[in-house]
């Protein structure tokens, strides 16, 4: 498991969408990814979409990501695949794994496609500096989603 927390985003699917039409402003390559994270402050209209085999891994078929209008974090948005029954579960680790003071996370069960939708700021996420590329902000969240994920599925296995 160790390498795929070290693996990179090359084959992933970028776009770079507005946050008010979410209509498509580009679709991105892997180069895209070394751009700063700060690139969503400088572009607050846009948001960023992320399609990888690393999240389908984990139950997550892709990742949003834009800075929050009113308080200026950097907010992650998904779906995850996981049965309801874990609801409990998922807010226990979630409480025990975003940190700060100010550290919320909006997760809701949609009965239509079976998804938990998840919203969280990376910026109450162990490792998360303002000064990392999206590339590592990638993978910064995708560390946090499997080792979320991985901690349900133990603790209830």
């Amino acid at each position: 498991m160790e390498n795929k927390l070290n693996s990179n985003f090359n084959e992933a699917y970028i776009e770079r969408l507005s946050k008010e039409t979410e209509t498509m402003i580009a679709n991105e390559s892997s180069s895209f990814l070394n751009q700063p994270l700060t690139y969503l402050k400088e572009h607050k209209s846009e948001f960023i979409y992320v399609e990888s085999t690393l999240f389908e891994e984990i139950g997550i078929e892709g990742v949003s990501v834009e800075v929050d209008d009113v308080f200026g974090t950097y907010d992650v948005m998904l779906g995850l695949k996981l049965q309801k029954k874990f609801e409990k579960l998922l807010k226990e680790q979630l409480n025990h794994s975003l940190h700060g003071d100010e550290a919320k996370f909006d997760l809701v069960f949609s009965h239509d496609d079976g998804l938990w939708d998840l919203n969280f700021a990376l910026n109450y996420v162990n490792g998360y500096t303002e000064n990392i590329s999206i590339h590592e902000a990638l993978q910064l969240i995708h560390q946090f989603l499997t080792t979320l994920v991985h901690t349900v599925k133990q603790t209830t296995s």
